[in-house]
């Protein structure tokens, strides 16, 4: 069993391990551990410890594929309190995952900084979950998960954390753990169950916007699943440490029927 979602082949070069694998088809990775990879890679890039990472926007360009890949980033802007940052998973001679993540000047905002983002019960005080059982793939069996009393398809509350490193033989940050979790938010109230006869709706993007920056290992995520009449949905998340609310998380969906065969 490996120890990590990657293995470091050198020179912005991975291997994904099976870890990763996702739960629309066994032979791609999941987006959520790759969007945390790309973000190890982000923090990587021309490192600023006056600023940080406020939003990463994540484009999904098609099947994430397992094995051997490179991520390539870059500055697109520089700037003494704003920077754009740019981060393109490339396989196959092809960009699965193009990410762009603006990063910030700090300062001290104490005297006027608020929430409105309404806290979640803690982990402690929810439940063993095994719902996301239903989920195919390796990945979400990697995961432990909690459930807040409540939830139902569509709506709810949910506690997630991994025991493993993104990196192999490269301890992970709080912050790359916590938002390498960010995109299963997708599973964890749907309205409607995985597989058979049921519907599909993958994402075709995850945006992150970050007011505070996390600490620990346990991401909470309070969760609203939409899906519109003409195909298109929306899952949207507050999302938490066990401090309370950070920021948030929406993802585009396309709902479609699922084929059989």
């Amino acid at each position: 069993m490996p120890e990590s979602y990657y293995r470091p082949l050198g020179e912005g070069t991975f291997e994904s391990t099976l870890l990763t694998q996702g739960a629309w088809n066994d032979h791609e990775q999941h987006m959520a551990p790759a969007a945390g990879l790309l973000v190890h890679c982000l923090e990587q890039t021309d490192p600023r410890p006056d600023m940080r990472l406020a939003r990463v926007s994540y484009e999904i360009l098609g099947v994430i594929p397992q094995g051997t890949f490179d991520v390539r980033t870059k500055v697109i802007r520089a700037g003494r309190t704003i920077e754009l940052l740019e981060a393109e998973l490339v396989a196959g001679g092809r960009t699965a995952i193009r990410a762009t993540a603006w990063r910030l000047a700090l300062g001290d905002s104490a005297k006027v900084a608020a929430v409105e983002d309404e806290p979640m019960p803690g982990p402690e005080e929810a439940a063993d979950f095994t719902g996301m059982t239903a989920w195919p793939g390796k990945f979400i069996n990697t995961l432990e998960f909690r459930a807040v009393p409540g939830l139902r398809p569509g709506r709810g509350q949910v506690w997630v954390r991994s025991p493993f490193e993104m990196v192999d033989g490269e301890p992970t940050p709080d912050l790359v753990s916590l938002l390498g979790l960010v995109d299963g938010a997708n599973g964890i109230a749907a309205r409607v169950p995985p597989g058979g006869d049921s519907w599909m709706f993958p994402n075709v993007d995850l945006q992150m916007h970050l007011y505070r920056q996390p600490a620990g290992r346990w991401l909470g995520l309070d969760t609203r699943v939409t899906f519109g009449t003409d195909g298109i949905g929306l899952t949207s998340s507050v999302l938490h440490d066990l401090a309370g609310p950070f920021g948030r998380s929406e993802q585009i969906l396309t709902v479609r029927p699922l084929s059989k065969g």
